[in-house]
């Protein structure tokens, strides 16, 4: 009897020093629940609930359409003859016969589709190949795209004949596609499939070996020349309506094709292992994006000639804007893709009155500002 209360007592002064001891002004330890919620509350200070940051992304996206408007409206009622904006939604809303509202039916109408259209082409394909190749500075021009277009409407003016802006669209079309395999094939070879290191490389090689045959081809074929070079620096100027309507279609295609990856670009970012825990299929997600950007630089080669610096530069701005998400990301580059473009283009309007700079040497004098700016602020994600 005496053992067994010895060996209860010792029990008693085990139990009571491993024991936790109250802590002055805590509260008393009846009081706290240890469950893994009520821990994870008392370490974990609460963060900002989503609702402000979707209202924030909301704002934003509202912002980015107003943008758009106004500079629809700029396109359309600023050039070498000015227009007032209630003549712009008369002609556009009422008709009219008047020499202002025939200049913008005519001819100002198709510039400004062509501009959002391109805009938003090129801005969409360069947030998917950034995301696909987890590279910040991919874009069509860089991974070759722009380049194998190029090419193509090169041949198309020296050896076939072609000198309209509705024949070069399928030449574009046919360019792209080809450096866009021809770059994968290249990346794909060897351990580890198209990783984006091999992606990037293999754009490069294909990008230098085009611009080779761009200027080999203009070198024996001097007559060629003059007419490439306009095509080749990047305008929406003197674009007609059949060319909107022969480049819609892709561009719609192109759209779905790349907003099906939102997920999957999210995912891509994290890694391939972690995409692939995730239940992504990744070489499904690299296809369909990059089959999608492929068809958008398309359309923007095709109908404008390689304008530059848009799928590089509105990306990023893209993304301080409204984040990672590329659920977010896609829609907002979509709409500051033909504000940068139809604002540069109107800029390149008024600066040598009468004449005009294009808008591909514009949109790097606007663009290149910001850019600098986000990554002096460390805007841009490394």
């Amino acid at each position: 009897m005496g053992s067994d209360v010895s060996v209860s007592a010792g029990a008693d002064r085990r139990a009571t020093r491993g024991a936790a001891r109250p802590v002055p002004g805590a509260p008393p330890l009846a009081a706290v629940s240890y469950t893994h919620l009520d821990v994870y509350k008392r370490q974990v200070p609460p963060g900002p609930s989503p609702a402000p940051r979707l209202s924030r992304r909301a704002a934003a996206t509202a912002a980015a359409v107003v943008a758009l408007l106004l500079a629809v409206l700029l396109s359309l009622a600023v050039g070498a003859r000015s227009i007032p904006p209630g003549e712009v939604v008369d002609a556009l809303l009422h008709g009219g016969n008047s020499d202002a509202a025939e200049v913008i039916r005519s001819m100002r109408v198709p510039r400004t589709l062509i501009g959002l259209m391109v805009g938003a082409a090129l801005a969409l394909a360069g947030t998917a190949l950034q995301g696909i190749t987890r590279n910040p500075i991919a874009d069509p021009g860089i991974l070759g795209i722009s380049q194998g277009a190029s090419v193509a409407v090169v041949v198309a003016i020296a050896f076939a004949g072609v000198h309209t802006l509705t024949g070069y669209v399928w030449f574009a079309f046919g360019g792209a596609a080809l450096a866009s395999v021809a770059v994968y094939a290249i990346a794909a070879r060897g351990r580890g499939g198209a990783t984006p290191v091999k992606l990037a490389l293999g754009g490069a090689a294909i990008n230098a070996l085009l611009v080779s045959v761009t200027m080999g081809v203009l070198t024996t074929k001097a007559s060629a020349l003059d007419e490439f070079r306009f095509w080749q620096v990047g305008s929406i100027a003197g674009r007609e309506a059949d060319v909107v309507q022969q480049v819609w279609p892709f561009l719609l295609v192109g759209a779905v094709l790349v907003l099906s990856v939102a997920r999957g670009l999210d995912a891509l970012a994290l890694g391939e292992d972690v995409a692939k825990g995730l239940g992504q299929n990744v070489a499904a997600v690299r296809i369909v994006g990059g089959i999608g950007a492929t068809v958008l630089t398309g359309v923007g080669v095709a109908a404008a000639g390689p304008i530059a610096f848009i799928g590089l530069a509105v990306p990023h701005i893209a993304r301080a804007v409204v984040g990672a998400d590329h659920r977010w990301v896609l829609p907002m580059a979509a709409l500051l893709g033909p504000v940068m473009l139809l604002v540069s283009d109107v800029v390149g309007r008024i600066v040598f009155p009468p004449s005009e700079v294009p808008a591909g040497v514009t949109t790097a004098l606007i663009g290149v500002p910001f850019l600098v700016a986000l990554v002096r602020r460390k805007a841009v994600p490394a």
